[in-house]
Order: structure tokens, then C-alpha cells, then sequence
């Protein structure tokens, strides 16, 4: 019988990324595929700027900005001529370090974390299943079977599924998993074009019964296509291939394919399991919610649950913090999910959905609004943080306490640039720390002192207020990064509040 602190069902970028995390915090861990080796396709491509934040955090940031493409305008057409743009040069750099989309195929990104893994380690249990498990109230005993066909027992202090929407986890708990299918079929095909007509960018095409998204990534000329197949070509055609897609999208952005790498079509599925944690068993990413490819969210939002639930199970694991810090993960996280879903559902449902009433929508209406609004620095910055996932806040949730300018507990440190490097720098150990810009009292500091919570201090300047701080305020951060509790002046007593009710 094998024991583990941690044991993880799955090795996509979920459970890959919670692996790094529990590791990188000192939990054993033990990761499990049923697959022998990681996709080589994907549908996913872009990696959001609030995921490079919190990449940033194990030093893994620079190499996967540098391993993909980084895209700062997107630009929507409608009937076969350019509508609108947002570009994001003009203003991400107050907001982020990172004020581009990532265009990094998930193939790609996936195998960046398995070596990732390795450097640390940390290997793969391939050809390994989940065949049963039973949460005995102190630890999980879970039933595999590996690569030779044998069955062995596992004993882990908690389990994690992160495999996936068809979660052998999730069944084995019958959590249900409520939603539905779209309608529409879409394709996604990894294609070379004659010549990079769009410097670097991203667009996305609607036309009157399709739209289209095009992610120039890699080298010169290599684009990877996700779109909307018409009613009419899917009814007539019983093995669907590159030619039967909506060419009148392609031909009115005058993309001349020369070379077709992979092809494949796919429903699309909005769904959410009723509980992320049942007991010491939780589940995480496409096991707990799954949503259209609106905004290329749902790789991301797989990240952000593992890093939400990381510290949480670590902090457990080590005897620290009480139930209800673990009970915060399924409340912060399928808050964030449900509002995602929603949203994405509304977006996809427009770009997708046939009829003579969306096709105006699509190429009148929504071109038109988009170019009035866009034309505006501060819906192009709000737009941004949405997508980006910038603008996730967990003020609402059980962890968040105080408020101290415009920043309240829960919400995400604001960005801010400094004379010499910028705020988010001592964000790279994944532990407690409190951040002051101004001077902080002698009770603060003894404060941090006794709880020895690293304390930080930075200079008061106009980028701090712009970004909503208040000056001598305490900001307790999370290990992930978030504000716990914001206390004006550096009120200690709140801080102790805070961190005594968590049983911290």
C-alpha cells in the first residue's frame, strides 16, 4: 500500500499545476493518467494574462511568454471588412505585467509542464486508473490500476479529480454535472497559410450563419482556426472534413490555406457540478465545470481552481487552518465558474445560433456597438480584465475582510509600477506576506514579527493611488496572491481577526 499526502486523478494542465503547487509547498504528491502520454491536439490556445501572474510565482512566467506568441490587438470584422479593435498597448502595461493574450496551444503548454514536473522530481503515472475510492473520514483510500493490469490500494491524506468532463471521480462521487449541449458544430484546424496577412494578431469573423477565430502562433504563416460549421453543409455530410467548413468566413478574411496540419469537429457543453468538495475528496477544472470556448477560459479556469485549492489542502496537510478554509475552495471557485458559464453561454449563443435574427446581431448589431464602445480607453481596460481574468475577485466569499481605499479583501493585488520593479516582485514565495505603501506602524510590525509573516514595504507614489491602495493601509495576502484582508491604518487587531477565524 502506497501513501501520499496528496493523490491527483489527471494530467492535464489542472492537475499538473496542482502538482507544482502542493510540490513546491513541501506535500507529497501522486499523479495518475489513465492516458499513456499528453495529447498532441488541443482546442485550447490562450493563456491569459491573470495565469502568467500566477505562473510568475514558481518562475515558470518568462519561459512560457517566451515559448508562445503574445498578441496585443484583436480585431472583429463582420461581412468581410474590419469592425472594430481592441488594442491593448495603450493601456495593459498599468494593469499587468502581461498586457497581451498568449497565443500557447495547449499541446504545447501541457508539455512544458510535464518537464516542469520532471525538473523537480515529480513523474507521471501513466497508464493508471482510478478504478474505485472511499473517503474514510481522515484519508482516502482509493483502488488503481496501473500499466501491468494489477490493482493496487492508495491511501492520501485528500484526493483531487482533475480528469476531465467524462471525471471518473465526479461519477464515483454521483455528483451531478447539470447543463447541456449547443447545437452547433464546431471545428478547430491547425493550418499554414500563404503569408502572415495579420501581424501577429487575433481576429474573429462573423458572418451572417458562421463566425470564425483565427490565433497566429509559432512560426511565420501558422495559424490555428476555431469555427462554426453550417447547419446545412453538417446534414449532408456523414464524415465531416476541412472542406466542408464555412469558407465564406475564411474567404472574407482572405485566408488562403496551403497546407492543413490536423482537422477536427466537436460539440461544445456548458455544465457544473453541484459540490467541488465532497468531504476530503474535491474536484477541479473540465471535472467540475465545462463552458464554451467564449474568451478561452476553460484551460484557465482549471489553472486558477488548482492554485486556489494548492495552499488550502496544503495549509491542512501541515495541520494549519480549519475547515473552513477548505470548504472556502468550492465557495470562492464555483462562484467564479457559475458567473463564467453564464457569460460564455450568452457570448457563444450569439456567435453561434442560426437564424436571420442572429445573423443581424451578429453582423450589424455587434460590430457597431463593439466600435462605439471600443473607441473608449475604458471599456477596451474593462474588457481586458474580464478576459484576462484580471478582474476575478472573491470579495463576496468567506475569505475576504476590510477594505482599505478601493481594494477589499478577496479582490487581486493591484498592479503597480515602481521605481525599480514593481509591486508583484516578493509575490514569488507562495506563503502569507503583508504589503504597506507608506509607512507602517510599530504595531504592524511587531505584528508581523510575532506571526513571522514577511512584511513589505513600498513608497508611497501616484501609480499606488491611481491603482486604488490606500496609503499605510495592510494588505494581508493570500499564498495565491489575493487579498485576504485589507485593514486601514494597519489595523492589527483586524488583522488578527482575520487570520484567528481561519485557525491560522
Amino acid at each position: 500500500m502506497q501513501k501520499t499526502d496528496v493523490l491527483i486523478v489527471g494530467a492535464g494542465p489542472t492537475g499538473l499545476v496542482l502538482a507544482l503547487w502542493l510540490q513546491a509547498q513541501g506535500i507529497t504528491v501522486r499523479i495518475i493518467d489513465k492516458t499513456s502520454a499528453p495529447g498532441t491536439t488541443s482546442r485550447a490556445m490562450v493563456v491569459h494574462a491573470r495565469t502568467l501572474e500566477l505562473y510568475r510565482q514558481m518562475g515558470m512566467a518568462d519561459a512560457v511568454a517566451a515559448a508562445g506568441h503574445p498578441s496585443r490587438v484583436v480585431n472583429m470584422w463582420a461581412r468581410g471588412k474590419r469592425r472594430a479593435q481592441i488594442d491593448m498597448r495603450d493601456f495593459g502595461g498599468d494593469i499587468t505585467p502581461y498586457p497581451y493574450l498568449l497565443i500557447y496551444p495547449q499541446d504545447h503548454h501541457e508539455a512544458f509542464l510535464c518537464d516542469q514536473l520532471a525538473a523537480r522530481g515529480l513523474s507521471i503515472e501513466r497508464n493508471t486508473e482510478l478504478l474505485d475510492a472511499k473517503d474514510e473520514g481522515d484519508h482516502v483510500t482509493a483502488k488503481l490500476r496501473g500499466p501491468d493490469g494489477k490493482t493496487q490500494t492508495c491511501t492520501a491524506r485528500f484526493m483531487v479529480g482533475a480528469d476531465g468532463a467524462a471525471s471518473t471521480v465526479r461519477k464515483g462521487l454521483g455528483g451531478k454535472f447539470k447543463g447541456g449541449t449547443y447545437r452547433s458544430l464546431l471545428y478547430v484546424a491547425d493550418v499554414e497559410v500563404a503569408q502572415d496577412m495579420f501581424n501577429g494578431n487575433v481576429h474573429l469573423s462573423f458572418e451572417e450563419t458562421d463566425f470564425l477565430l483565427v490565433f497566429p502562433y509559432g512560426t511565420e504563416g501558422k495559424m490555428r482556426l476555431v469555427g462554426s460549421i453550417r447547419p446545412e453543409r453538417v446534414a449532408r455530410s456523414v464524415d465531416l472534413n476541412f472542406e466542408d467548413v464555412g469558407r465564406e468566413s475564411l474567404h472574407a478574411l482572405g485566408i488562403q490555406v496551403t497546407h492543413l496540419n490536423w482537422f477536427s469537429t466537436y460539440k461544445s457543453h456548458h455544465r457544473m457540478t453541484d459540490r467541488f468538495r465532497h468531504g476530503n475528496i474535491f474536484l477541479a477544472g473540465d471535472a467540475a465545470h465545462i463552458h464554451s470556448p467564449a474568451g478561452g477560459q476553460g484551460m484557465n479556469t482549471g489553472i486558477g481552481d488548482a492554485i486556489n485549492l494548492a495552499w488550502k489542502l496544503a495549509a491542512a496537510v501541515n495541520g494549519r487552518g480549519n475547515d473552513a478554509l477548505l470548504e472556502s475552495y468550492h465557495a470562492e471557485r464555483a462562484a467564479f465558474a457559475r458567473t463564467l458559464i453564464k457569460t460564455t453561454d450568452q457570448a457563444f449563443n450569439l456567435a453561434s445560433r442560426k437564424g436571420s435574427v442572429f445573423g443581424f446581431m451578429r453582423t450589424y448589431v455587434v460590430p457597431n456597438v463593439a466600435k462605439l464602445a471600443f473607441g473608449l480607453a475604458s471599456a477596451r481596460a474593462a474588457m481586458f480584465r474580464a478576459i484576462s481574468q484580471v478582474a476575478i475577485t472573491y470579495a463576496d466569499g468567506p475569505l475576504g475582510a476590510g477594505k482599505a481605499g478601493e481594494v477589499s479583501g478577496g479582490d487581486r493585488l493591484p498592479f503597480v509600477q515602481l521605481d525599480k520593479g514593481d509591486n508583484f516582485g516578493p509575490l514569488a514565495d507562495i506563503i502569507w506576506q503583508v504589503h504597506v505603501y507608506g509607512q507602517p506602524t510599530d504595531a504592524l510590525h511587531t505584528w508581523c514579527s510575532d506571526r513571522d509573516i514577511p512584511l513589505h514595504v513600498f513608497g508611497w507614489n501616484a501609480a499606488c493611488e491611481a491603482a486604488g491602495l490606500e496609503q499605510g493601509a495592510a494588505y494581508l495576502l493570500r499564498p495565491d496572491t489575493y487579498v485576504g484582508c485589507a485593514a486601514p491604518q494597519g489595523d492589527t487587531q483586524l488583522l488578527e481577526t482575520y487570520m484567528a477565524g481561519l485557525g491560522l
